[in-house]
């Protein structure tokens, strides 16, 4: 008999903002097993207790060295093998990656939840984002020569194909959509990585995790999928369902979920 777990991810662009909203109080009515959390915007200690009522057994997390940037959180109530940090991927200490080890019958499996770099302010940044992406493809190669089965989960920062943008020929100079940052994509795919969603949805057009406040672009669904749900290959056959929850609000992301059978 085979048992069902469910993992969401979303970006909160701040989560004591988030929790004023009351905006994570829709996690009480879900069965999450783990929740992954990006861009805390806080230290561990200043989650808010109040942003559900839901006690998971295990809270990791990074924090930036500079207050009130990035930060990842990541609930869960599975019995932990390791947690890190990953600052030989994060190594300017701005709270980007939280890892986390578990077993699921024969599976021994690393989550990664991950904020990852955006390019778009100056050119030192979008050249530190592809170094950070190399440096996080190297770990993951690294973990599955271990023997892991990998999980990563978070905002990528990079629409992969046309149709995971509204506008792409419009952003085609524009950091999250430039031919580098897809390509890096490719190279994950190719070495035993599958995007859940499209796999799921090879062909669906319209479907988005991040909107800009300007414009009324949500509204419009003017939007890019930028969060993503990886597994490494072996994982391919546990995929139940890979989904978008793009009517919960509080962010200019969204949730995104990945159900797993094991």
């Amino acid at each position: 008999m085979s048992n069902s777990y469910k993992f969401i991810s979303w970006n909160v662009n701040g989560i004591r903002a988030v929790d004023k909203k009351e905006a994570l109080l829709w996690v009480d009515e879900e069965q999450i097993d783990f929740l992954a959390i990006q861009e805390t915007k806080s230290m561990i200690e200043q989650i808010p207790s109040t942003i559900f009522k839901k006690e998971y057994k295990n809270l990791t997390g990074s924090q930036s060295a500079i207050k009130g940037r990035s930060g990842t959180v990541l609930f869960s109530d599975i019995e932990l093998t390791f947690e890190s940090r990953c600052s030989e991927v994060d190594i300017l200490d701005e709270g980007r990656i939280n890892e986390i080890h578990f077993t699921i019958k024969s599976k021994d499996i690393a989550l990664l939840n991950v904020y990852f770099p955006n390019g778009q302010s100056k050119e030192e940044r979008l050249v530190y984002k592809m170094e950070f992406y190399d440096r996080f493809l190297d770990h993951c190669e690294e973990l599955k020569a271990k023997g892991k089965s990998i999980i990563i989960c978070g905002d990528v920062n990079t629409a992969h194909t046309p149709i995971d943008l509204a506008r792409p020929k419009a952003n085609e100079k524009t950091s999250g959509f430039l031919s580098m940052e897809r390509e890096w994509i490719d190279k994950l795919i190719s070495k035993g990585y599958t995007d859940t969603f499209r796999y799921k949805h090879p062909n669906e057009e319209g479907y988005y995790s991040w909107w800009s406040y300007r414009a009324n672009a949500r509204n419009n669904n003017v939007g890019w999928r930028i969060d993503y749900f990886y597994v490494s290959d072996d994982l391919k056959d546990n995929i139940k369902d890979a989904y978008i929850l793009k009517d919960i609000l509080g962010s200019d992301h969204c949730p995104i979920v990945l159900e797993l059978d094991f």
